[in-house]
């Protein structure tokens, strides 16, 4: 019923072949496609619309998700788009000194191992903007718009964003406090919910994760602001390659608020009733809370995704029973045990 009253969505579109844009309205693909076609003179039939970002086909689900003016790509049946590298290639074939750098644009197009292409981008993009042009874009006015007006650097913004998801995740964990009946397991529970916090402050809520000026071991993204998709919960490697930089413009910013910092281990169905569980028995210092801390809030069980690979089912994965607790607190029970033997054999 309200997709009848659905507003149209301002986009640009252009084609692969042609760098220039044009404004289109629309309220689904199907009504873009029609007009896009007749404005860039392409065969309707087979023809479809991806990201410029990073090639992800634009379904009619995923449209309406889209911030307005964003930017895509409109291709016939026989045309592929990978993103923004194929306008890379585009530009270094202009170039009559950069033959090395245009060997390195085919290699990022044609090899078939991720790492390799991120490590190749990285080179390229060195190449092409120099520190000077980063300095520069710190005053894009347009890619501020909305944002609020303390925030004088993207880098600072983008901290600031990431500090926000992690700190969403502490909020969850405190909210678990109302499932909780018996005052003595609440008592514990907010123990533990209390050091989780102080280690997240001390740690500065791993902001740096979105903040391109950190040291690598220490952000998700290249020097540049290129974030690359992770890949779902179950594969190593995200096959679509998906890759975009909210550094570059305001769009993309936008855009990326669509891309989830997800938990392979998960956090409500999994860690939480975890910690729960052992604090049925415990007291909050034998629970190993440095573990529980690393699921929760690190890259060792977070992992960056494209809204695509994002797999909301059941993930399936399980703590480590030999981690929940400390070592330490189950060679102090077996002391104890041996204690009490001891005292019924005098």
């Amino acid at each position: 019923m309200f997709g009848l009253f659905r507003k149209s969505k301002p986009v640009k579109i252009r084609s692969c072949n042609d760098s220039r844009k044009y404004g289109v309205a629309a309220k689904g693909v199907k009504e873009l496609l029609k007009k896009g076609c007749k404005l860039l003179q392409l065969p309707l039939s087979g023809a479809h619309v991806c990201l410029y970002a990073d090639g992800t086909k634009v379904t009619e689900g995923f449209f309406p998700t889209l911030p307005d003016n964003t930017e895509l790509v409109l291709l016939s049946s026989d045309q592929t788009w990978s993103g923004v590298v194929c306008d890379i290639d585009q530009l270094l074939n202009t170039d009559r000194h950069a033959d090395g750098l245009i060997k390195a644009a085919r290699g990022l197009l044609s090899d078939e191992q991720s790492h390799k292409r991120r490590k190749i981008l990285t080179d390229l993009l060195f190449n092409l903007e120099d520190r000077s042009e980063l300095e520069r874009r710190e005053e894009d006015e347009d890619w501020f718009k909305g944002v609020d007006t303390r925030f004088k650097t993207k880098s600072a913004y983008m901290k600031f964003n990431c500090e926000s998801r992690i700190r969403s995740y502490m909020k969850e964990v405190d909210g678990a406090t109302k499932t909780i009946e018996k005052a003595k397991i609440k008592a514990e529970f907010l123990k533990a919910s209390k050091c989780l916090a102080e280690t997240l402050k001390a740690a500065r809520y791993n902001g740096s994760y979105f903040d391109r000026t950190e040291k690598e071991p220490d952000r998700l993204c290249t020097q540049e602001g290129w974030f690359t998709c992770q890949g779902s919960f179950e594969q190593e490697v995200c096959l679509s390659l998906h890759s975009i930089n909210p550094y570059g413009s305001r769009e993309s910013r936008i855009l990326f608020s669509t891309w989830n910092l997800d938990h392979r281990i998960e956090k409500k169905r999994t860690i939480i009733p975890a910690l729960l569980e052992a604090l049925q028995n415990h007291k909050s210092e034998d629970v190993n809370l440095n573990y529980f801390y690393r699921l929760l809030f690190t890259r060792e069980n977070l992992k960056l995704v494209h809204i695509v690979c994002h797999n909301k089912g059941a993930h399936n994965l399980l703590c480590d029973t030999k981690k929940i607790f400390k070592q330490t607190s189950n060679t102090d029970n077996t002391k104890q045990k041996l204690k009490g033997k001891k005292r019924r054999l005098v």
